[in-house]
């Protein structure tokens, strides 16, 4: 693994390209201040250099909220978002940190959808981003790349993206949401029952539950063959 001095870009590093786009953005962002020591262990352990976006995103922030907190894009971590993106990996995508990983979860939404950026164990499209969605517990190729897929959070329609999957005053609710919590529906969103978003109940659950219980629920369903 390389020590974090080298992983640290002051020739060329990806923040100021990245903080541009936040700054041109059309949907809300919110930058989480970071904290030096987290943000430097954190990019440690990612093992990418902050030439990158993702590295810079790793070391300038404790991560970004996109829509009132609707989409949590990870970073080293913050009070308001408490998982840094190698911790969160960790037991999931990899064993242990500096291990190649067959993916990499990067964000997630407040409904339990999950964007994974392909490390190859989920198709030949190499770095570019999926999304393992809650209404069919399907990984969903959006053939972007993560500089693409942090301009989608900026100035995507979102509304448009998760039409049917915004309920009403839905930004009341999302905007006072924990970071690692999310909304776990009933009847659930992949079932034929839990298409109408506005009827189903909700509960706050812990994302780390929310997604083993996709996981689970693929595997029941025959999903993963």
């Amino acid at each position: 693994m390389q020590p974090v001095n080298e992983l640290i870009n002051t020739t060329n590093p990806g923040w100021p390209m990245v903080k541009d786009w936040i700054e041109s953005a059309k949907n809300k962002v919110e930058i989480l201040t970071v904290d030096t020591a987290k943000a430097k262990d954190a990019l440690f352990k990612t093992q990418v250099t902050t030439r990158s976006p993702m590295g810079s995103v790793v070391y300038m922030t404790g991560g970004i909220l996109v829509d009132d907190g609707w989409i949590r894009i990870l970073g080293s971590g913050n009070p308001k978002l408490n998982r840094t993106l190698p911790d969160w990996n960790k037991g999931k995508s990899i064993e242990k940190f500096g291990d190649a990983s067959p993916f990499l979860l990067v964000a997630d939404d407040a409904i339990g959808g999950f964007y994974l950026l392909n490390g190859g164990g989920l198709g030949k499209d190499l770095g570019k981003i999926y999304y393992f969605s809650p209404d069919n517990l399907t990984y969903e190729p959006l053939d972007l790349t993560y500089s693409d897929f942090l301009q989608f959070c900026f100035n995507n329609d979102l509304d448009k993206f998760y039409k049917g999957k915004r309920w009403t005053k839905w930004k009341d609710e999302v905007s006072k949401l924990q970071g690692d919590k999310v909304y776990s529906f009933y009847p659930y969103l992949w079932s034929k029952e839990g298409k109408n978003i506005n009827k189903n109940t909700r509960k706050i659950i812990s994302i780390e539950e929310q997604y083993n219980l996709n996981l689970d629920t693929r595997k029941q369903l025959g999903l993963d063959k």
